[in-house]
Order: C-alpha cells, then structure tokens, then sequence
C-alpha cells in the first residue's frame, strides 16, 4: 500500500473524519432516472452512496484504497441487514449477479476497470484524470456515470483539498468525457466549489 493509501486508512480509523452517513443529493435526486444492473462506486470511502444505492435494489461493487473505509461500509451494511461480501478483484465482483454490495481494496492508480461491465458508475470527491476514458469504456451502452468533485472554487472555502493537482478547472468535467451524452450539469460556489456531472454512454456504442 502506498503511503498515500496508509494516509486514508489513518484518517478513516478516526470516527470523526467519517463522511456522513447521508448519500451525496444527485444520487438521491437522481435516483428514480438511473439504470438497475451493476453499479461500480469508485473511490466509494465508508460507502454513503453504496448503501443508500444497495438499500434501494442495486448490486453495487464498492472500490477503495482504504481497507478501514470498506470495513466501516462492511459493518454498517451489516447493520442495515444489507448482504455485503468481499472480493480480489473488481472481475471477481462482476461475476456475481446477486443484489449484494461487494468490496474490492485497491489502488485504482493501478487498477483496470473492466470494458462494458457496469451500468452505473458514480465517483464521487475524487479526481484521478488518468481514469476518466478508462470510465468510459467501463459503462456499458446506456449506463450511466454520476461525477462530482471539487473545483479551483474551493480554494476560497475552509477543507477540501489544497492541492491544484485534485481540483477541477472551471467547465473540465464537463469537457472531460466526450464519448458520453450530459445529461445533467452544474458547477457551485456557495459554501464550497464543486462540479457535478451525469452523462450517458450512447446505446449504440461500445
């Protein structure tokens, strides 16, 4: 495990540095439109949007670095009597076809996602530019990506991340995936800068 990985494992021992339980407001609001079949969370943290996605009937593959991360999700989808396994690796969870949660710890700087596999992908409070054609060829033809994370905005605000390297340019999301449908935009700077995204890969198009 890399030292930045060991960073978040430390940080998520800390119940106090635990994101809250509440899932982010586009999967909630956006839930009704999103497809079924498989979803893969990336950079999932303690797992908000998993278990809210798994408690309304989604299979959901759950990807972090952070080992202590995915057993906070493991234990509170326990307690919410949601099934939740762990996995090697991401093709090992694709197998399954059960309405489960599966954890997979890995480093996604050297993780390749399956082509055409997942239905929905959500990245949430996490950029890793390298990944976003990978995305793209990860969604399988209609499905769906959810995206959001902080922009240069953020600067301006307390907490978030410092460093320019995390943080996205005014409208880079949104020019990030061109092989992808917008289906929905928007960049906030009201108490912190970010940029939420949802796009669709094209029916016809692997």
């Amino acid at each position: 495990m890399s030292s930045n990985l060991a960073h978040w494992d430390v940080k998520h021992l800390a119940p106090a540095e635990h994101p809250p339980a509440e899932p982010s407001s586009i999967v909630r609001e956006l839930l009704p439109l999103l497809p079924g079949g498989a979803a893969l969370d990336l950079a999932c943290g303690t797992g908000r949007n998993t278990l809210f996605l798994a408690g309304h009937s989604r299979r959901v593959i759950a990807i972090d670095g952070s080992r202590a991360a995915l057993k906070t999700l493991e234990d509170r989808g326990n307690s919410a009597r949601i099934a939740v396994r762990w996995a090697a690796s991401i093709e090992e969870a694709t197998r399954s076809k059960r309405l489960e949660i599966w954890l997979v710890q890995a480093d996604l700087e050297q993780t390749p996602l399956p082509a055409s596999s997942f239905d929905l992908i959500l990245c949430f409070q996490y950029l890793q530019r390298s990944l976003f054609p990978v995305i793209e060829r990860a969604l399988r033809p209609g499905g769906v990506l959810l995206f959001e994370t902080f922009t240069t905005a953020q600067l301006r605000f307390n907490g978030g991340p410092r460093n320019p390297a995390y943080l996205l340019e005014p409208g880079e999301l949104r020019r990030s995936f061109p092989y992808l449908d917008v289906l929905f935009y928007r960049e906030l700077c009201a108490g912190q800068g970010i940029a939420s995204l949802a796009a669709q890969k094209p029916k016809g198009k692997n």
